[in-house]
């Protein structure tokens, strides 16, 4: 006699149980880790200090859509992408460097 398949297979549990197993391994923290990220990138100021995903330490002196000016030296400024600042400095972080 040949049984016939049921709904409560127990593969479909063990492949549904890797799937929310998938999904708060990786795919969760990886979208409260870019919230977070865009949340610091929309609260710049002029005038914060930031790093770089390169290392790069800098004041920001101007800020677009897009786009934020650095100060990483007196008389050198660059121009680099929003999403490559890693991180906020504490203000004076710089003159104590």
């Amino acid at each position: 006699m040949e049984q016939s398949p049921t709904f409560f297979d127990p593969t479909l549990f063990l492949l549904f149980g890797f799937m929310i197993l998938i999904y708060f391994l990786m795919i969760r923290p990886e979208n409260k880790r870019r919230k977070s990220h865009q949340e610091m990138i929309s609260s710049l100021e002029i005038g914060d200090e930031a790093v770089t995903a390169g290392g790069i330490l800098g004041k920001v002196t101007k800020i677009t859509e897009q786009y934020i000016e650095l100060n990483i030296s007196e008389n050198t400024k660059i121009k680099i992408q929003k999403s490559s600042i890693s991180a906020v400095l504490p203000k004076g972080t710089l003159k104590s460097i």
